[in-house]
């Protein structure tokens, strides 16, 4: 684990967008997926929002994928497998960087073929609670036709990511404009930040 762990710091240190692999395993990813799509079957996801829950607005053009907050209320073993491991990279991340991390929220991101989320950044200008964004992808057998790739706008690197399954990725909330280009197939994630209150 503690090797995922290093990946993803090492390699954000290097580019400012750090990425593992591995970050989750095949099991964990598969029973996340299955759970997503189960909520979704019950119409338990909602239209995404813009802007924190004081100046929320909805806008379709800018995004239109769906979301559901996982919540350790829900005691679901799968969400609650995911938060232990965020909590054990949390620590990892104090530890040896001095992040000073004190919280987290995650949700799932649904997109159906023909979503998508313009450029923006993750920190809001009234809250810089937000430190850290990560994305964890729940898509097996993604091919380069099926789009949806996480782009993130640097000034000499602009890199393009697909969402393929059990990839992270890990980067500074306030310093990476970054969109989700438009998919072709159904793509699914859990994305959150890592906080300091």
């Amino acid at each position: 684990m503690e090797n995922n762990f290093e990946t993803l710091i090492a390699t954000y240190i290097e580019n400012k967008v750090g990425i593992s692999e591995h970050f989750l395993s095949n099991t964990l990813a598969n029973n996340l997926k299955l759970n997503l799509i189960a909520l979704n079957t019950k119409s338990l996801l909602v239209e995404a929002g813009i802007g924190n829950a004081e100046k929320v607005s909805y806008d379709g053009a800018i995004r239109s994928d769906s979301i559901y907050w996982l919540d350790k209320k829900h005691n679901n073993a799968f969400e609650n497998e995911f938060f232990a491991q965020i909590e054990e990279f949390i620590l990892y991340l104090n530890r040896s960087c001095y992040a000073g991390i004190t919280s987290y929220e995650f949700h799932y991101s649904l997109y159906e073929s023909g979503d998508f989320y313009l450029k923006h950044l993750d920190q809001f200008k009234s809250n810089p609670s937000r430190k850290y964004s990560m994305i964890s992808y729940l898509n097996a057998d993604w091919k380069e036709s099926d789009g949806g790739e996480l782009l993130i706008h640097q000034i000499d690197n602009n890199q393009k990511i697909a969402p393929t399954q059990g990839k992270t990725v890990f980067f500074k909330s306030d310093e990476l404009v970054h969109e989700v280009l438009v998919t072709q197939n159904t793509r699914m994630s859990i994305t959150g930040w890592l906080k300091s209150d």
